[in-house]
């Protein structure tokens, strides 16, 4: 019963921190998109593309003319001194909805290119963090090896002033720890550098603290169809594409309808002075209304070639659809495979630390009873730390390799 429930609480235990850690790298997240500058920058860029909207959207603003005339000019109401006319022109019917789903369609294509940046950034956070896991584990195992050989050189020791061992055995077993030490220096600098560059990517304090759990979530991934599907649906660069093809077909509706006719429509209002004149309406001013014209394009070549430039710019984005679409499903299978390497080497090196194990007891066994095997144990020792080291890296190649499929879905 006290093994059930000792098993129960390591387990609870495990659970809340996997949670923890995954919620301070929620957190992360959360201000590395409020913090980073170049996800600041892309998000402007997006709002600056959303005003296009109205402005391509509206009509051409009203001409307004005043004349006045110098020598006025006579008519039956009298002479004609000023006029004022205002003219308001009117594109080809549907020519305005084009031009505004356009502008829609490419701020679309905009914030899908904000998206992959910031999927980008979230699984740069998480690789990071991941890396930073991995350091302080690699520490952690590293200096749990050093306690190892520090007993055992204890042993050594011992064994040697009772004339039971060699001191060869002392200097080696030193050599072996001054090794592991300086292994151990150069991991807690690698560790103060991961500790930089993410507080970098955050926008935050190089010196500020950072949470690095003591195991990360086992996440798993499913059907390998079913994740590519969800990449060639989720996908925000391969979504822009979508945007950027829909809104040159609306520019191919506008280059065409800008070759039909523009209406205008105004008013003129004239100024009339009475002077002599017998007339009924003598002296009244002249409203006239309406004022029609149209606009005709006759230049047909210049017509043609903005409609044709706009299917060459399809084609284009299509081709390039097409090549960002197969280098997605390239660095899928290149994902994939780390993944499923990740897995295997997950196995072998828990199989493989097991076996040491086991190994090293026996050879200390007959170093402690018969002086043999002091270089297999040493060799033993340097394999398990090996194995330690290769297992939670793994560890850590799976989790980004996750990270890295997630980046490519857009999640």
């Amino acid at each position: 019963m006290k093994r059930i429930l000792y098993i129960y609480i390591v387990i609870l235990t495990s659970l809340s921190v996997n949670v923890r850690g995954q919620e301070k790298l929620n957190s992360y997240l959360s201000s590395g998109a409020l913090n980073n500058p170049e996800l600041k920058a892309l998000f402007n860029e997006y709002m600056a593309t959303l005003e296009k909207v109205p402005q391509v959207g509206a009509l051409p603003d009203p001409t307004v003319a005043f004349g006045y005339f110098i020598q006025p000019i006579e008519t039956r109401l009298g002479p004609q001194k000023a006029k004022i006319s205002a003219t308001q022109m009117f594109p080809w019917f549907g020519t305005l909805s084009a031009r505004k789903n356009s502008a829609e369609y490419l701020a679309k294509s905009k914030y899908e290119l904000f998206k992959e940046a910031k999927s980008k950034l979230f699984y740069d956070i998480k690789a990071l963090y991941y890396n930073l896991y991995f350091a302080e584990r690699a520490i952690a195992v590293t200096e749990e090896n050093i306690t190892i050989l520090l007993s055992l050189k204890n042993i050594t020791d011992i064994r040697v002033e009772s004339g039971k061992a060699s001191a060869i055995d002392q200097y080696r077993i030193q050599m072996e720890i001054n090794d592991l030490e300086n292994q151990l220096a150069e991991l807690k600098d690698d560790l103060r550098l991961l500790k930089i560059r993410f507080n970098t990517l955050l926008n935050t304090d190089t010196g500020s603290y950072i949470y690095i759990p003591d195991s990360i979530p086992d996440n798993i991934l499913v059907a390998k169809q079913s994740e590519m599907d969800s990449i060639y649906t989720g996908n925000s660069a391969l979504n822009s594409f979508i945007y950027q093809l829909e809104g040159l077909e609306y520019q191919k509706k506008v280059a065409t309808k800008e070759g039909l006719p523009q209406i205008s429509l105004g008013i003129e209002y004239a100024f009339i002075n009475s002077d002599n004149s017998t007339a009924a309406n003598a002296g009244k001013d002249a409203f006239i209304f309406p004022k029609i014209g149209l606009t005709v394009p006759i230049y047909r070549k210049k017509q043609r070639a903005k409609v044709q430039e706009v299917i060459y710019r399809q084609r284009a984005k299509e081709f390039q659809h097409i090549d960002k679409r197969n280098s997605v499903t390239v660095l899928f299978e290149e994902s994939w495979n780390n993944y499923k390497d990740a897995l295997r080497r997950m196995d072998l090196f828990r199989k493989q630390t097991n076996l040491a194990k086991k190994s090293l007891a026996i050879l200390k066994t007959n170093y402690a009873t018969n002086n043999k095997d002091f270089e297999e144990i040493l060799r033993m020792e340097r394999r398990l730390l090996k194995y330690a080291l290769e297992q939670e890296k793994a560890i850590t190649d799976k989790s980004a390799s996750i990270a890295f499929i997630r980046y490519l879905q857009g999640k």
